[in-house]
């Protein structure tokens, strides 16, 4: 099997890349975003040698090359999910190919479930921090110091300035933004009631099946990470509803727009 160094160099060959420093991992529905990338290119996970696969409605399962302005970006077109049955590590290896073709900033977006009646459908939320009641990490196992220690800190893993800069950056744009803590629970059902009254008991805000992973990884590796969640539903019990991965899907579709927005404004005004 191939190791994280030679992935990326198998894909900066394919993709011809020069030196992009900004990654996109986009969560269901979302894939707009890439019709904002100028002379791009893909690059299909099953076209990646040693790549895992991804296998939900919602998640093309493909690496997108292209630019924003002058600014070189790396599109993961498709997550991958615990629930999928892929382990933690397998996402930490993919967060780590990204490390090796120099990526600096991990900008991640997911569909949520609100924990909150004040915060509806087609809200956009910048995660400030989450809670892993999935019970697994993907550093679990021997520690590779080449990438970073062996306990790390998470107490800014979303990194502060970004999320300032992103709350700046919606502002101006009109684009109505909150900020709140992402739940990760592993899934694949959604939750109870009983389970949706406890998370928001325990701090949450949002919740998902995903994207603390990712972020666990690329903390570790020492990224800077932006995460963003599109609010696509009521969780269960908050109203009288039924949640459906259609629902999300939907909803995700609707507020893509404004999300590939933020983020393309975003990204121009990295430095």
């Amino acid at each position: 099997m191939k190791n994280e160094k030679e992935i990326a160099a198998e894909i900066r060959e394919k993709l011809a890349l020069k030196q992009p420093e900004t990654a996109v991992i986009l969560g269901s529905g979302l894939s707009g975003f890439t019709q904002k990338l100028e002379n791009q290119q893909s690059l299909k996970y099953k076209d990646i040698t040693d790549f895992p696969q991804t296998s939900v409605s919602g998640h093309k399962g493909e690496l997108i090359h292209g630019y924003i302005g002058n600014k070189e970006i790396i599109c993961l077109n498709g997550r991958f999910h615990l629930y999928e049955g892929h382990k933690p590590q397998t996402i930490a290896r993919v967060v780590r190919v990204l490390k090796n073709l120099g990526i600096k900033r991990l900008i991640v977006t997911n569909a949520a479930g609100s924990l909150r009646r004040d915060m509806a459908p087609g809200t956009l939320m910048i995660i400030k921090d989450h809670i892993n009641f999935s019970a697994q990490n993907p550093l679990i196992g021997p520690n590779d110091d080449a990438y970073g220690p062996r306990f790390p800190a998470m107490n800014n893993a979303y990194t502060e300035h970004l999320r300032n800069k992103c709350k700046i950056i919606a502002h101006k744009m009109d684009i109505p933004i909150t900020e709140g803590t992402y739940f990760m629970v592993m899934g694949p059902n959604f939750e109870t009631a009983a389970e949706v009254k406890a998370f928001g008991i325990l701090g949450g805000d949002a919740v998902g099946m995903s994207t603390v992973p990712e972020v666990i990884a690329a903390t570790h590796c020492g990224m800077e990470v932006l995460g963003i969640s599109v609010i696509t539903n009521y969780a269960a019990g908050l109203v009288n509803n039924t949640p459906t991965h259609q629902e999300t899907l939907a909803e995700a579709d609707k507020a893509s727009e404004r999300l590939s927005a933020l983020v393309t404004e975003f990204i121009k005004e990295e430095e």
